[in-house]
């Protein structure tokens, strides 16, 4: 298991949160979710063989960007 946090932008509201929240739990192998839009982060708990590009591609498709 690896803690990761990614930065997101577009989150304005705990629906947001909630939005970016369920996109992950469709991943295989995420077992934790944490959205905070003030803060503009993410912090998840998956399996190490869960992508980058799949968490970031998930995030993408709720209607967020992920930031650098």
């Amino acid at each position: 298991m690896e803690r990761r946090t990614i930065p997101v932008a577009g989150m304005s509201c705990n629906g947001c949160e909630e939005n970016v929240k369920n996109a992950l739990r469709n991943l295989e192998g995420v077992t934790r979710i944490e959205a905070d839009h003030e803060t503009d982060t993410v912090e998840l708990v998956a399996e190490d063989d869960v992508a980058d590009d799949d968490i970031e591609a998930a995030i993408e498709n709720a209607g967020y960007d992920v930031t650098a």
